[in-house]
């Protein structure tokens, strides 16, 4: 992606989440035309911090509309609506630093035991998608840095999909992407 349509996704977050401090529930239109690459249906996640802590974070998997509205519908809800957190108040938000990561469309892995799949895993490049019925979880390319050994990382994805590490089922379904980052963010989600 070129650096100024990265510097404009950037943009488009930060207005984004002005706009919802200022006027809840009101959404406006983009002001003026994008450029093509940036209304490509694409995939997108919004990290926020404060001082290096993630206070936020947003985003889709599938890809279902253009990457700026995407990102900017993404920066709103990791301010506001991450249950992890308060909403984002409005003396926290000059202090905010803002991560975009869009998305490859995700690749559904194959193999017939959890091992086949644990083969097929990429430390430092692969995001994860883990999927059984209901439950599913995902952890960003990023998070390797937190978790850089391949059976933390897996186990660790496993109990956010709300499974036991050491659950395994025929009925798992797994997918990869690859994430590009900007600006750089740690792994710390």
């Amino acid at each position: 992606m070129k650096p100024e349509h990265k510097n404009q996704l950037l943009q488009i977050a930060s207005d984004a989440i002005s706009q919802c401090l200022e006027l809840p529930g009101e959404k406006q239109p983009f002001a003026g035309a994008l450029p093509a690459e940036l209304m490509e249906t694409r995939a997108a996640f919004v990290t926020l911090t404060l001082g290096g802590k993630l206070r936020g974070c947003i985003g889709t998997l599938e890809a279902f509309r253009p990457l700026a509205e995407d990102v900017a519908e993404n920066a709103c809800a990791a301010a506001f609506e991450d249950p992890r957190f308060e909403p984002l108040a409005k003396q926290e938000f000059e202090k905010l630093e803002i991560h975009i990561s869009v998305l490859s469309p995700p690749e559904e892995l194959t193999g017939a035991s959890e091992a086949d799949f644990f083969r097929q895993i990429r430390p430092g490049v692969d995001g994860l998608i883990l999927q059984e019925g209901f439950r599913r979880g995902t952890f960003l390319p990023c998070v390797w840095e937190e978790l850089p050994q391949k059976n933390l990382f897996w186990a660790h994805l496993k109990r956010k999909a709300g499974l036991p590490a050491d659950y395994w089922s025929d009925r798992i379904r797994v997918f990869r992407y690859t994430a590009e980052y900007f600006p750089e963010q740690d792994g710390s989600l």
